[in-house]
């Protein structure tokens, strides 16, 4: 069959189209050469007057640079920024996402809390992007505006997925290069019941050639903060550092609640506000900073990772290497030049005066907000710092305060951890002596190597007074919650029940008494069935925990008073202080539950519930005057009535124990 070419007239508007349509489709073939985020948003991003204080051509922070520079990177697979108010996070990520679809020609997803804070996002900030931001413009598909919704954007060879982060299905059904989880705190803990939000964005990048995931969020609530537990995780936790001025030694800006470095001010003045280096204890003003913030940099005040104005990541020994997969970073309010330093200084006066009088908003406020850090509720912790600063040069198992003992016991799988207290009037206390017997537990009292039989040593091991009298311990109580060696406790509370030694199991009911009560417990005790063979205790361990950490707040030698040793080792004020108290929601319900962080250990506290409920068992907190003095008579008709020995511990008696690796005999460092 003959064809014959048949020319149609071309008008120059439609040949324009065509040439217009092709250059957009070929757009998406054309390879595009690295550029640091950092550089890119120099040159193309715009703030559009609805989200910010000015309009016109963007121009980053020197603390921002690094932050654009690893939003934009494909070597770090995860990025946290755990930030407050005044730190261009929202900004930063508007430029991230139209580099992603101006530059990298990227799927991504951007998910909010809820729909609404999605709506109200798009309104103030994607829009007026979309239409202020002319590199945007370019792969904006011709009338692709009129078909556009609030959750689906498209540009040439990419598209936005805007959603909110309640219902499992915001995360169903889409593929993507690029998650972004936005305000990240403000998500449920698990999204209907399925999973966390980050376990359902990463799932949308499976497949994707270099998926990217960042979370940004002002952290709210210890041990609720998704932002805080994921960035624990990273690779690499970045703070923002300057040399200091004076004595050119690299430090990051700090908040301190010392008095003696980070922001310090004269009482009643924080117009006086200043931040004293921690390395020469010199001060700078804000002006100070603002003439050295353009020489900031980056690092890992713990494994050594620096990223600075060269734009590159080094290693602890200076070299450079390759990018962390999984970065994270905190950035507070003070780096910020849109906040003054007495601003801030003003605004944790008004919030601590607040809290004085019982009104704890305004200071979570300050935490979250300002200091970008998690908030827990004033008393709900200890600080171990401040508890070894203040400790005392008493010698392990010698009774300085008190004239009664009391032993708690921590079972767990390879070992048995235990802690004697000593008690005085007004409930005064004193953590004599730690120690930890290495062993299974489940391996019975008469056979060689059963950390029973080192415990029960211990225990008989006379407790000396500085007087020169043997203290007398009143009880034990032995937790028997491990689950692996619960019949091994009520065995051996069975077998020592005339020495007061008694299996507890602990209740984390909300106002349950210290001792809260008892039940009869059938036991395997040689080799046949015992009904009702022993007494189980319950302890209601989260009132006995606040007492706990109401005393350790207590400034005062007296009633009240936890005296601690300063030859302890240093982990067991960690462990003493691990835990916080914390708000979880339950069915929209907020519920104070103590919670242990990651990494921490906390043997040493539950030991002190268990030497506490002890205490409760003998009836000390009941004690009279006349009860007291009955007791504290005794110890001195004892040592008039025999000469006091030369050493405080008596000859024979002494027990190699290892303690993470440490040679201690009751408690005591053998290296002393």
């Amino acid at each position: 069959m003959n064809t014959q070419a048949v020319e149609l007239p071309v008008t120059e508007e439609t040949l324009r189209a065509i040439l217009e349509a092709v250059r957009a489709g070929a757009e998406v073939l054309k390879t595009r050469p690295p550029v640091l985020l950092g550089d890119w948003a120099a040159e193309h991003f715009y703030l559009s007057p609805e989200g910010s204080h000015s309009s016109g051509q963007w121009k980053a922070w020197p603390f921002q640079v690094a932050i654009l520079d690893w939003m934009g990177s494909f070597e770090i697979e995860e990025l946290d920024v755990r930030k407050s108010k005044r730190v261009g996070y929202t900004k930063m990520l508007l430029a991230r996402m139209a580099f992603s679809a101006v530059h990298l020609r990227r799927k991504l997803a951007l998910w909010q809390p809820t729909d609404d804070d999605r709506d109200s996002f798009v309104k103030s900030e994607i829009d007026p992007m979309l239409r202020d931001v002319k590199a945007l413009q370019a792969v904006i598909p011709v009338g692709a505006r009129a078909h556009d919704t609030i959750k689906l954007k498209t540009f040439v060879g990419s598209v936005w997925h805007l959603l909110g982060g309640k219902a499992a299905r915001a995360y169903r059904r889409i593929t993507v290069s690029d998650a972004f989880l936005d305000e990240v705190d403000g998500f449920d803990l698990m999204v209907e019941k399925s999973a966390d939000p980050f376990t359902l964005a990463h799932g949308r990048l499976e497949g994707a050639a270099f998926g990217k995931l960042i979370a940004g969020s002002t952290p709210r609530v210890e041990a609720a903060s998704h932002i805080t537990r994921r960035a624990r995780l990273a690779a690499a936790q970045m703070v923002c550092c300057i040399n200091c001025p004076r004595c050119d030694a690299e430090h990051p800006l700090l908040w301190t609640d010392n008095g003696t470095f980070g922001m310090v001010w004269d009482a009643g003045r924080p117009e006086t506000v200043r931040h004293v280096c921690p390395h020469c204890r010199e001060a700078i003003t804000q002006a100070d900073y603002m003439k050295a913030w353009g020489e900031c940099f980056w690092l890992d005040l713990e494994r050594g990772f620096r990223y600075d104005r060269r734009r590159a990541w080094f290693g602890a020994d200076g070299k450079r290497c390759e990018a962390p997969r999984h970065v994270a970073v905190h950035v507070w309010s003070a780096y910020s030049p849109q906040r003054t330093w007495e601003s801030i200084a003003r605004e944790y006066i008004e919030a601590r005066d607040a809290e004085n009088v019982g009104d704890h908003g305004p200071m979570q406020g300050f935490r979250n907000e300002t200091l970008g850090e998690t908030w827990e509720f004033s008393g709900s912790k200890a600080d171990q710092h401040a508890l070894r600063a203040r400790a005392q040069d008493l010698e392990l198992r010698v009774v300085a305060y008190g004239c009664v003992i009391t032993l708690g016991v921590d079972v767990q799988k390879d070992r048995i951890e235990a802690r004697l207290y000593s008690w005085g009037r007004g409930m005064e206390r004193q953590l004599v002596d730690r120690a930890v017997f290495w062993g299974d537990p489940t391996t019975a009292e008469s056979d060689k190597g059963s950390p029973w039989r080192a415990l029960t040593e211990y225990r008989r091991t006379p407790v000396m007074h500085t007087g020169g009298a043997v203290v007398p311990l009143l009880a034990t109580m032995v937790d028997s919650s491990d689950g692996h060696s619960t019949q091994a406790v009520y065995v051996y509370c069975r077998e020592h029940q005339a020495e007061n030694v008694l299996a507890i199991k602990g209740s984390s009911v909300a106002g349950k008494q210290i001792l809260a009560g008892k039940s009869d417990q059938t036991i395997n005790w040689r080799g046949q069935k015992v009904k009702k063979g022993v007494k189980l205790w319950t302890l209601g361990v989260d009132t006995a925990k606040a007492e706990i950490y109401g005393r350790l707040r207590v400034q005062t030698p007296g009633p009240g008073y936890v005296h601690l040793s300063s030859r302890l080792p240093d982990d067991e004020f960690d462990q003493i202080t691990a835990e916080r108290l914390v708000t979880k929601f339950v069915k929209g319900r907020p519920r104070l539950e103590w919670v242990l962080p990651p990494g921490r250990r906390n043997e040493g506290l539950d030991c002190a519930v268990y030497a506490l409920a002890a205490a409760h068992w003998v009836g000390i907190e009941r004690w009279k005057d006349g009860d007291w003095e009955r007791r504290e008579k005794a110890l001195q008709v004892e040592v008039e009535e025999k000469k006091a020995p030369e050493h405080l511990v008596p000859d024979g008696q002494a027990q190699r124990i290892s303690i993470a690796g440490m040679a201690r005999f009751g408690g005591r460092d053998a290296r002393r």
